[in-house]
């Protein structure tokens, strides 16, 4: 029950990340570092996954700007459908 509920956190904050990437037009260094440690721990779930896609496109179309200064790009898992 405890890691089901820490589970569901995770999930929750995953999904906060990305709507809030959205909303701002600006990805922060810090959720970006939470985003690959939540993915780099396996604590999502494919729809998850598809956010996170989602949230990769825009970043790569312009639409959302990152604040980290690297050009590094984290590669994340695909969901397959």
């Amino acid at each position: 029950m405890r890691k089901e509920i820490a589970n569901y956190f995770l999930i929750t904050m995953i999904r906060a990340l990305v709507e809030s990437a959205f909303q701002t037009g600006y990805l922060s260094v810090e959720s970006e570092g939470l985003l690959y440690q939540m993915v780099a721990m396996k604590s999502y779930h494919p729809e998850d996954l598809n956010a996170i896609s989602a949230l990769l496109d825009a970043v790569r179309a312009g639409r959302i700007k990152r604040e980290a200064s690297s050009n590094l790009v984290v590669k994340f898992p695909k969901h397959k459908k």
